[in-house]
């Protein structure tokens, strides 16, 4: 299950930086995980200062 991100990104860029596979880009609101890409290795997860970055529930 690949991980998401809320809408408490503020757009930092931190995650995408930090995600190896390069599942993250800018979307119109913030930035979204291509389920199809994500590892689930929930690296981003620990980068995220804002802690948007989850397992969907």
């Amino acid at each position: 299950m690949a991980y998401v991100i809320s809408d408490d990104c503020i757009s930092c860029g931190t995650c995408v930086d930090e995600c190896p596979v390069g599942a993250i880009s800018e979307g119109a609101s913030h930035y979204e995980i291509d389920p199809d890409s994500c590892v689930e290795c929930g690296t981003c997860a620990g980068a995220c200062p804002n802690e948007a970055i989850s397992l969907p529930e």
